[in-house]
């Protein structure tokens, strides 16, 4: 396992629609530790594989937040939305490519997802709360959706020109 740098918007990459993964090898179950490794160490809860300049359709996520409990990581590959509630939750949502930047935004509460796991075989799992908000959050990913895009334009604006401001202290650095 190695830690990966994370892409920090604005990043062409983060805005890429993610190709599907045709079968489980070697080199995804590397790609799999190492995000899972990355994602604890930021500290997230969740992180997709375009986050870190990977163009698949995979991501990981440990929606535990009590620090006294014990991890539950899930690795997605290829997932998919079979089901979502009607009733909607707003979660101020935050993300590792965008840091210390928030913003409040409304999703299914409860949503069924399929996805093929590290195993080869197809899951499928009901997700409710922060777990729910938290895999929609990163299936956007995927699909080249950022939680800022689910905000105003002069929100998604001003929290874009801090991240090009942040970046370009970054490289000062």
């Amino acid at each position: 396992m190695s830690l990966r740098p994370i892409l920090i918007h604005p990043d062409p990459r983060l805005k890429k629609l993610a190709q599907p993964v045709a079968r489980i090898t070697p080199e995804i179950e590397t790609l799999a530790a190492d995000m899972l490794a990355t994602m604890y160490d930021a500290p997230g809860i969740g992180l997709a594989a375009p986050q870190i300049g990977v163009g698949l359709r995979v991501f990981v996520m440990d929606a535990t937040r009590d620090p006294e409990a014990e991890r539950a990581p899930l690795v997605l590959v290829n997932p998919e939305v079979v089901w979502e509630s009607e009733a909607l939750n707003t979660y101020e949502e935050g993300c590792l490519s965008i840091p210390e930047q928030y913003g409040e935004v409304t999703r299914p509460a409860e949503i069924r997802m399929r996805w093929l796991g590290l195993d080869g075989a197809t899951h499928e799992r009901e997700f409710d709360a922060l777990w729910a908000t938290c895999a929609q959050h990163e299936l956007d990913h995927l699909d080249g959706v950022l939680f800022i895009d689910h905000l105003s334009a002069i929100r998604r604006q001003m929290i874009t020109r801090k991240m090009v401001k942040l970046k370009r202290d970054m490289a000062r650095a």
